[in-house]
């Protein structure tokens, strides 16, 4: 996924820069990036890698170097950024969030146009970043030109300039992601993720529309572009991207939990009869305290995340990688497992390997059920408008699977829609299979239909894309 965050102020931006950023953590694990610019010294940036050292341990040194009253900065699960760029509009750093579908079209179109080449990244890619450029850099103003890239691009793509002048900050064009603008004397900042600057002294100032452009000075916000009427925004930050004190469209992270886990509880009514509620940390614990106050089962903990050494909750791009630190990170707590009926609340499956071998986990440790109640419904597509996840196909994905050996080759939308469908014969002969394989003694997706109720926004606003299909 990855997150950005930007200060422009009428002193030092560094270290509301630098707190800002760390406070998108949670959202990528590969790269960190801080651009700054001074009126004397001119643009200057750091980035590194923070695969195996969190940002705020990587970018000490820089922070206390950089020197600036404004700068960008963001947290990037894959591409090098933010940026530093010199064209015909200027010089500007700028950092993105989001995915280019049609990236090899578009390199063709910007070749033939007279653009001469693209740096490439480790394994053979474009930075999507510098694409976003390329795109501008075709239009006489910078205005201009990210309308013009955020009409071609296909995906997603919410972009953050920084500028001799200030920042400039463009949400995507159907909103898929969020920007918030915060507030304090003499000082705006730009960010993904709404609680990164309440700590800075900032106060909540506005959200910026699909599509819509501003301009950003230590003296006010001036609107560029105005928003667009339609909104496709991703149901999933509120199910397990967002962090839980962060609000978007007004709706907060935690609080959407809670609600998730009460309609799970009210399906479930009279059916299982467990000891104790548990979320699988961290992602699951909020729906988990939901489930636990609609139905007065008890809530607990019967497996701890060992935080000292892994607080972060990504994991590495290879799976046997994923799988072993999966197992590393929880800590069983025997009393509260041996014996006990447990019903678990991830945020969702997705390959199924993780939750089996959780599931695994605590039988072996004494527990005599496992009923899992996935906090989202079962996804049947790969998202196209974000890094959603690092699958490379959605044969990944167990339901895909399940679906093939039961169709054979003859999957189309038709037969997806028939599995999407809670109340078909075939979406109850999907889960029994998942829940035979991975070894649950009883399984029940949160329905889309309650999904929508948790989230409280209008569906037609909404991205469901990954469990519906529909764009």
């Amino acid at each position: 996924m990855g997150g950005f965050f930007g200060v422009t102020s009428k002193t030092s931006c560094v270290l509301d820069l630098f707190f800002g950023i760390d406070y998108h953590s949670h959202l990528g694990t590969r790269r960190g990036g801080m651009a700054v610019y001074d009126p004397q010294k001119g643009f200057d940036r750091a980035i590194h890698n923070i695969e195996n050292s969190p940002f705020r341990t990587k970018f000490e040194r820089d922070a206390a170097e950089l020197q600036g009253n404004s700068g960008i900065g963001c947290i990037s699960d894959y591409e090098p950024q933010p940026l530093l760029v010199r064209s015909h509009l200027g010089s500007f750093a700028i950092t993105t969030v989001g995915k280019i579908n049609n990236m090899d079209a578009l390199m063709a179109q910007c070749m033939q146009r007279g653009h001469t080449h693209f740096l490439e990244m480790s394994g053979g890619t474009v930075n999507p970043t510098e694409m976003v450029v390329a795109l501008i850099n075709q239009k006489p103003t910078m205005t201009e030109g990210l309308r013009y890239a955020q009409e071609v691009i296909e995906g997603s793509m919410s972009i953050l300039i920084l500028t001799p002048k200030g920042l400039v900050a463009a949400r995507d064009r159907l909103g898929r992601t969020p920007i918030v603008i915060g507030r304090k004397e003499d000082a705006y900042c730009v960010s993904f993720e709404s609680f990164a600057y309440v700590n800075l002294g900032y106060e909540d100032f506005r959200e910026l529309g699909p599509g819509e452009i501003v301009m950003v000075t230590p003296e006010g916000v001036e609107t560029l572009s105005a928003p667009g009427s339609e909104m496709k925004i991703c149901s999933f930050l509120w199910v397990y991207y967002g962090y839980p004190t962060s609000t978007y469209e007004g709706v907060n992270v935690e609080e959407m939990r809670y609600k998730c886990g009460e309609l799970l509880a009210k399906r479930d009514a009279g059916d299982v009869h467990p000891d104790i509620v548990a979320g699988v940390p961290d992602s699951g614990i909020a729906h988990a305290i939901g489930y636990a106050n609609a139905s007065g089962v008890p809530f607990a903990r019967p497996f701890i995340k060992y935080t000292p050494t892994w607080p972060r909750s990504f994991m590495p791009t290879q799976q046997s990688q994923r799988n072993l630190i999966a197992r590393m990170k929880l800590i069983p707590v025997h009393r509260l497992i041996k014996g006990k009926s447990l019903l678990m609340i991830d945020d969702s499956i997705v390959r199924g390997t993780q939750l089996r071998e959780t599931t695994e986990f605590l039988y072996r440790n004494g527990a005599e059920e496992v009923h899992i109640r996935p906090a989202c419904p079962p996804l049947l597509y790969g998202c196209k408008y974000l890094n959603f996840s690092r699958s490379k196909s959605e044969m990944d994905l167990i339901t895909r699977r399940v679906i093939a050996r039961r169709e054979g080759n003859q999957v189309d939308d038709s037969i997806l829609k028939e599995y999407a469908d809670p109340d078909s014969s075939n979406y109850r002969e999907m889960l029994e299979e998942i829940r035979k394989e991975l070894n649950f003694t009883s399984l029940k997706f949160h329905r889309l239909d309650d999904l929508e109720k948790s989230i409280d926004v209008d569906p037609c606003r909404l991205c469901t894309y990954c469990w519906s299909g529909k764009e």
